[in-house]
Parts: C-alpha cells; sequence; structure tokens
C-alpha cells in the first residue's frame, strides 16, 4: 500500500474490510486489496460484489467457517503426524460447514447464477465428517470408534469395581488400622488411609503420606494382582486410542485434495461475502466502471465520516476539461472533498461499492496520486514548504496521462508571489500530461489562472454569509471567497481584531489603526518568579526565629540576629554557635511563635542564671551608694597578714 493511499484512508477501509471476514486466511487476502488495472477484472470484481450482496439481502448471512485449523491439522497429518481429538474435531466442524455452505450456495442460484455455481466446486465430505463424529469428541476417543476399544473399556470398568468391592472388605476388618473409611486414588493407584503407627500391621505396601505425616496411603497386598490386571487394560486402552488417532490421522491425509479445494472455496467465499457486508455496512452501491477519462460522482459521501451529518458531494470531471481547481472559505470541505474523490476512485478500482448515488461513473486510473495534509518532517529537516515540494516532485516524476493528482493548498507555505509562480508551472505542467487533477487553493492568482486557462473548471465550496457557516457542497463554474474574516468571527475572535484585520485588507499595512475597540484583556501570568534580593543584602532574622541548619537540615533558633558581616548566632541543642546567614533557611517567624511582650530568657538562658537575675532585680537599690574607703587601717592589717 502506497503513502498516496494511506493519506486518502484507503488502509482504514482496508482494515474496515478485513473485520467482515469469517478466516484469518481471508483476512490476510483482503489485507492485499489494491486498485485492479485491468479493466475486465475490475469490472467482474464490481460486480460479484454486487451479485453477493443481492444474495445476502434475499438469502441470509452465509454460512461461512474458519479455514486455519482444518489447514493446520492436513499439514501435520500428510507429514505423517497423529492428530489429537481437539485437531479432528476442528476438520469435522469445517466438513460441517462446507456441507451447509453447499446447500446455500444452491439456494442462492434464484438470485445469482454465477454465486450459485461455486457450490459444484465444493467436495462432498459428509463421509470424513461421519466417520470423525462417530470416533471422538473435543478432549475423547469414544466407544463407538471400535469394538475392541468398547470391550477394553467395558473390562476396565469390571476391573476397577473388583478393586473397590475388595478394598470395602479389607475395610470391614481392618478398622482400627485405617485413619478413615474411604476409598482414593494416589498416582492412579486405588488406596487406603492407614494410621502410621498401624503402617507395620496393615499387609500392604506404601504409596504415599499424608501433609502432617500422621497418615499413610497403602495398597493392601490382597488387590495388587487386580492392580496389575487393570494396569494391562489401561495400556491395552491406549493402544487401541493411539491406533485409532492413527487410522483418522491417515483417513484425513487422504482427503488432502478435496480438503484443499473446500480450504480455497471457503476462503474465497469469505472474501467475496466481505465486500458484499462491507456495501451493507455503509449503505453504499456499485458504481460505473469505465475505461474513459470521466470521473461522475452523485451524491457521493466520504466513507469514514458520519453519514448522518456528511453532505454529499456532487462533481464530474470529462474531456475536454482535465482539472478543477477548488477555492473557498477554511473549514469549508475542500480538503474532503479531494479526499472523498480520491477515496472512491480506489474504492470503486478495487471492485468495492461505494457510498454514491445512482448514476456515478468512476474512470479506471493508474494511479492516485495525492499531496494533503502537512508535510512538515523535523526528523529530514523538511519544512511545511520543502515537505510540499518534495511531495510535487514525486508526483511529477510517477503521474501518467492516466493518472489522477489531487493537490491541496498547492503553492503555501512560502512568498506568496513565488509560491504562486510554482503553483502556475505545475499545474500547466500536469495539462501538457493530460492527466486529471484537484487543486485547491486560496491564491488569488491561481483562481485567477484557473478562470482564464481553457480545461480547467474552476470551483468553490459554499458558504452561508447570514449564518457564517460553511454549507460543503461543491458548486463548479465559479470562483470562491476564503472568508477568513467571518470565520474568525463565527469562532469568536476579538471584534477589534477583525476591525484592524479588515482595515489592513482593504488598505493595506500602512493604514492607521482604529482605536474605536476596547483592547483584548491580557491574562496575569502564571509563572512563579524567585523574588531576587539586592546584591549585598541577606536575611537577617530576628531573636526567636525557628530556622533549619544547612547542610545538616538540623533545626535551630535564632538567639541574635545576623550582624553587618552576616553572621548569625544560634541555639542548637543547648549550644550557641555562630554561622553564616547563607547556611540558615527560615522556618517559622518568631511573630507566628511567641507574643509580642515574650521573655526570650526562658529558652536562652539557665536556670541558675534566670534566678540570679531575678535575685538581682528584686533587691537593686537604686538609691544605695557604695563607698570604697582607702587606708582601712584593719583592711592593711589584713593584707599584711595575708602576706606573711
Amino acid at each position: 500500500m502506497t503513502q498516496d493511499m494511506i493519506s486518502l484512508g484507503f488502509d482504514q477501509i482496508i482494515e474496515q474490510l478485513k473485520d467482515q471476514a469469517v478466516s484469518q486466511a481471508a483476512r490476510r487476502v483482503l489485507a492485499g486489496t489494491v486498485p485492479i488495472m485491468n479493466e475486465g477484472l475490475c469490472r467482474a470484481r464490481m460486480e460479484e460484489t454486487t451479485a453477493a450482496r443481492r444474495v445476502m439481502e434475499n438469502a441470509g448471512t452465509p454460512p461461512l467457517a474458519e479455514t486455519d485449523g482444518t489447514e493446520t491439522g492436513l499439514a501435520e497429518a500428510l507429514q505423517g503426524s497423529m492428530l489429537l481429538p481437539a485437531q479432528f474435531c476442528s476438520v469435522a466442524r469445517f466438513c460441517t460447514a462446507i456441507r451447509r455452505l453447499r446447500r446455500y450456495l444452491q439456494g442462492a442460484a434464484l438470485f445469482s447464477a454465477g454465486i450459485a455455481s461455486w457450490h459444484t466446486e465444493l467436495p462432498d465430505l459428509s463421509a470424513l465428517e461421519d466417520e470423525i463424529g462417530r470416533s471422538v469428541r473435543e478432549d475423547a476417543v469414544l466407544d463407538e470408534a471400535s469394538p475392541a476399544l468398547r470391550d477394553l473399556r467395558r473390562r476396565r470398568e469390571h476391573a476397577e469395581q473388583g478393586i473397590r468391592d475388595r478394598l470395602n472388605q479389607i475395610i470391614l476388618h481392618h478398622k482400627k488400622e485405617l485413619a478413615d473409611t474411604y476409598i482414593t486414588q494416589r498416582g492412579g493407584t486405588y488406596v487406603l488411609p492407614v494410621q502410621k503407627r498401624f503402617q507395620g500391621q496393615f499387609p500392604g505396601r506404601v504409596v504415599d503420606t499424608s501433609g502432617k505425616g500422621s497418615t499413610v496411603f497403602m495398597e493392601p497386598s490382597a488387590v495388587q494382582s487386580l492392580r496389575q490386571e487393570l494396569d494391562q487394560l489401561l495400556l491395552d486402552i491406549d493402544t487401541e486410542e493411539r491406533r485409532i488417532l492413527w487410522a483418522l490421522s491417515d483417513r484425513v491425509a487422504s482427503e488432502a485434495e478435496p480438503l484443499r479445494d473446500a480450504v480455497r472455496v471457503m476462503t474465497e467465499m469469505d472474501v467475496l461475502f466481505a465486500r458484499a457486508k462491507l456495501s451493507l455496512e455503509m449503505d453504499a452501491r456499485s458504481a460505473e466502471i469505465t475505461p474513459d477519462r470521466r470521473i461522475r460522482l452523485v451524491e457521493a459521501r466520504h466513507p469514514l465520516l458520519d453519514r448522518g451529518t456528511c453532505v454529499p458531494l456532487d462533481l464530474e470531471l470529462a474531456l475536454p476539461e482535465a482539472g478543477i481547481a477548488v477555492t473557498g472559505p477554511n473549514t469549508g470541505g475542500k480538503t474532503v472533498c479531494l479526499k472523498t474523490v480520491g477515496l472512491l476512485t480506489l474504492m470503486a478500482q478495487s471492485g468495492l461499492h461505494i457510498p454514491c448515488g445512482k448514476g456515478t461513473v468512476i474512470g479506471m486510473m493508474d494511479r492516485v496520486l495525492c499531496d494533503i495534509g502537512d508535510s512538515q518532517s523535523i526528523s529530514q529537516n523538511l519544512s511545511t514548504f520543502s515537505g510540499h515540494m518534495t511531495n510535487v516532485i514525486r508526483i511529477l516524476g510517477e503521474c501518467s496521462r492516466d493518472s489522477l493528482v489531487l493537490l491541496d493548498e498547492l503553492g503555501s507555505g512560502t512568498d506568496p508571489a513565488e509560491g504562486s509562480g510554482l503553483a502556475a508551472s505545475i499545474l500547466e505542467e500536469l495539462l501538457r500530461r493530460e492527466c486529471f487533477f484537484l487543486v485547491t487553493t486560496h491564491d488569488p492568482q491561481i483562481k485567477q489562472w484557473a478562470e482564464q486557462t481553457e480545461h480547467v473548471v474552476s470551483a468553490r465550496m459554499a458558504f452561508d454569509r447570514i449564518s457564517l457557516k460553511p454549507l460543503y457542497l461543491l458548486e463548479l463554474g465559479m470562483s470562491g471567497e476564503s472568508c477568513a474574516i467571518e470565520i474568525a468571527r463565527r469562532l469568536g475572535m476579538d471584534e477589534g481584531l477583525l476591525s484592524r484585520a479588515r482595515q489592513v485588507a482593504d488598505h493595506g499595512p500602512g493604514a492607521a489603526p482604529q482605536k474605536r475597540h476596547r483592547p483584548m484583556r491580557i491574562p496575569a501570568t502564571r509563572l512563579q518568579r524567585l523574588q531576587r534580593k539586592p546584591e549585598g543584602s541577606y536575611e537577617r532574622f530576628s531573636m526567636g526565629d525557628s530556622v533549619q541548619l544547612l547542610p545538616e537540615k538540623k533545626s535551630a533558633i535564632v538567639y541574635r540576629p545576623a550582624d553587618d558581616e552576616g553572621n548569625v548566632i544560634i541555639q542548637l541543642q543547648g549550644r550557641k554557635i555562630t554561622v553564616r546567614h547563607n547556611r540558615l533557611r527560615l522556618l517559622v517567624p518568631a511573630s507566628e511563635l511567641y507574643p509580642p511582650d515574650y521573655d526570650f530568657s526562658i529558652i536562652f538562658d539557665t536556670v541558675a542564671n534566670r534566678k540570679a537575675a531575678h535575685t538581682m532585680e528584686r533587691k537593686f537599690d537604686p538609691d544605695a551608694v557604695v563607698v570604697l574607703k582607702e587606708g582601712n587601717p584593719a583592711d592593711k592589717e589584713r593584707n599584711d597578714e595575708s602576706h606573711e
């Protein structure tokens, strides 16, 4: 699938088509759906789709089935492998589906002889279906598979019943040694639960032990010979089941050719009716396929848009006209118009019905080439204009006389004058090649070129100037305006800006602005910037501030605010230390922690110092005078004695 097909949405159509299929094989075939270049095959494919839809509308949905299980089983059988019961059941279900499909196709003869004729290519697999049904079910081989297997299984039941009867007799005579009176199995062996302390007294062998170890599960000696007989029967049963499965595997391998034919026809029917189911889902119809250079769309809808709101498109392009230049407002549907033409052409040429009205004609194209959407690529260092030009150069290198070229906003994304010149030269080259093309533009020079150039049709997307809404209708034979200011007003653009836009559009950017409208409100910024302080300033802090010492992240209290050199004294774990201001982060200011007249000595002074200060304040006498007299004989005498 090419990038042009993806741009037009053809890959999404293929995904919808695959969803209609039942089998993985059909989905793989449908994934490779591409436009058909052969006229006869293209017409036949469209007629097949029409016939399949007619059959479905009258006979109902066909009984299709998955084929992968049958193909896998057949491949293993041909390699000599033994198939399992579940694989045989898958083959049997497929055989049943083939039988029902034969009946369905025979009943379709009233509505399509061509589709009904497919029943002759479906083989009769009823014998294989019956044989598998008699022999196996999903997880087992049935008794009816062979008389020998039925006899062996009956003997096994008798042997198992004999063992249980003998064990019940042992339970009656050995209740004292038993931990409980029930029969169970361990590793396929019938055993009895025996108390461990009676293990040596109970005749038999230990097969298993309980989790706690208080009980041992023993096979009594009296039933060992019966168990050996049962083991031999189980071995014989397994051998007989394998013989039956091997024989059935050979039977499937012997039906290789009929099964392959059935898988082929089932897959082809699944593919065919998937196209019919998609037609019903889209409410589509067949279009006339012609090799002539002509496109006529009647009430065509884009298949990926909501059919309830999508406005039908009517368009006709036929020789001698070769191109259509579509103008009109933004959001008016110009790009949808291009995509509708391209996508419906791809679908019809692939044998699919398209959502359109009666009288639609699709001319066959060898390529549908398009440049639609934003071609900007950061990884490839392409601007929007460069991306578009790269795509256009590729298109010019591939398009032939029978190509359909779709160009959206040709020449945009660069200098208007040079863009107009490039667009005109590209369109003139497409005219020279006589290929069909559709181009959308807002460029007035391209509009003028289209109006003055022979074999080019001007068209516009209609716009209601009263409601200021696009009508999404294509009107051939006339050019349209972009209506950018009206659309901006409908979308809520400020009236002051619209007035200025109209003034610049009419008189050029040099026109003096009119101040008749209130300026637009400027929203406040949502950025949260740091409050940067002047150089040389720093946080002074206050006594009692709760701070955090960095980088240790320890809590402390400011004892003395920062001095002129930025040193702060803090109390940390009962010690007063001096640190730089930039190592402190304010946690809670003192004003939020303490009342205005709080006595900080409670925090910073010891109890003894606070008591001494309190005593000094209490006994302080502001009128007291201390007199020191020199030359006191008593003092002199004491001093002399101290020197001695």
